[in-house]
């Protein structure tokens, strides 16, 4: 199947589904999905923006398979076109090639190679914050006995990663002469100088907290914009941070304690994102919902691997409440890279093991 696997890629690969803009439509790729599905009950769904959903049944099948066909936009430094798939060796290269279209065109050759009972949902707003296909289908409450959710994992269940928010954050000062003595309050700058400061030693504080094998609280400050000049109080500021809580932390808590940070407090303090950790709930909760995708990648053969720092879509299927694992090909070190690559081997690996599931069950 791998053959079959590659042409679905080069085909996939040519269309443009870069998000931003997320200039796609119901056409295109998904017509093209539609017409590589026979014997699938085909429903695509325009959620507006360009987000567009593709939910495909064949059968009556116990697992959905999840894949997001959106890609980041590609960078000054790809050497060749991105849009064009190029076979090596012992891999092949394209904009998104890894993160994560090689995993929707095994699906679709594994699905062409058996009759089984399958269930796909592809979607295209993974890629802004922006999960409108998702949650949409969570609002169907169609029940699954587990949904694999597909993102690269070097094709080894993951099942516990990382929640994120990111927040904007206003400071407010008063114009001025930096002549003369300055008030702590009187330069917006100074206020989110101080608040940085408070809060990279509060995330150092939580460096042994743990779940899961991973340890304590990601945290960046991404952008900091403020001031005129050196010899003027800046009147204003602002700062943009995130930061990506394990599954044991409570994201509006650690929000509460951020903001708490400035003196005076911020003017503004607006969380513009937010993605739940996975699994979903408070610590006892979370435990079960990893132990019983355990127990799924168990009876499906999949070998487990380590939790991951990154976040992924299936923090919003465990928050719905199906059991949820992560499961794709590739290396996320590849993911939003120039010339990023797939290797052959864990495509081959990835179509087989979604056959076999298809064709058996297990």
């Amino acid at each position: 199947m791998l053959e079959q696997t590659l042409d679905h890629l080069q085909q996939l690969v040519s269309f443009d589904t870069r998000n931003p803009p997320r200039a796609i439509t119901t056409g295109g790729i998904f017509d093209y999905l539609r017409a590589n599905l026979p014997g699938f009950t085909v429903e695509v769904i325009d959620h507006g923006d360009g987000a567009v959903s593709l939910y495909a049944v064949r059968g009556t099948p116990k697992y959905l398979f999840n894949v997001h066909l959106d890609t980041v936009p590609d960078s000054p430094h790809w050497t060749a076109d991105p849009h064009v798939m190029r076979r090596a060796e012992d891999r092949v290269i394209g904009l998104g090639v890894c993160d994560i279209k090689g995993a929707a065109a095994a699906l679709v050759a594994a699905a062409n190679a058996s009759d089984g009972d399958a269930a796909f949902l592809f979607s295209s707003d993974e890629e802004a914050n922006d999960p409108r296909c998702i949650a949409a289908f969570l609002a169907r409450g169609i029940p699954y006995e587990a949904v694999l959710v597909a993102e690269p994992t070097m094709s080894e269940a993951v099942l516990a990663h990382r929640g994120i928010s990111s927040v904007l954050m206003q400071f407010t000062g008063r114009a001025g002469h930096a002549s003369g003595k300055q008030d702590a309050a009187a330069s917006a700058l100074h206020q989110a100088m101080r608040w940085g400061n408070r809060a990279l030693d509060h995330v150092e504080s939580l460096a042994h907290a743990r779940f899961g094998g991973l340890t304590g609280l990601r945290f960046n400050i991404g952008r900091v914009e403020g001031g005129i000049k050196a010899n003027m109080i800046a009147p204003a500021a602002e700062v943009r941070f995130g930061f990506r809580p394990l599954p044991s932390m409570d994201i509006d808590a650690l929000l509460a304690t951020f903001a708490g940070f400035a003196e005076p407090a911020a003017a503004q303090f607006t969380e513009t994102f937010r993605g739940p950790s996975f699994p979903a709930g408070d610590i006892a909760e979370a435990e079960n919902r990893r132990l019983a995708a355990r127990d799924v990648a168990d009876a499906l053969d999949i070998p487990i691997g380590n939790a991951v720092d990154f976040w992924t879509e299936a923090s919003l299927f465990s928050a719905g409440g199906y059991t949820t694992l992560v499961y794709g090909p590739g290396d996320i070190a590849q993911a939003h890279t120039a010339d990023e690559f797939v290797t052959l081997e864990q495509l081959q690996r990835y179509t087989a093991s979604v056959h076999r599931i298809i064709a058996h069950g297990a």
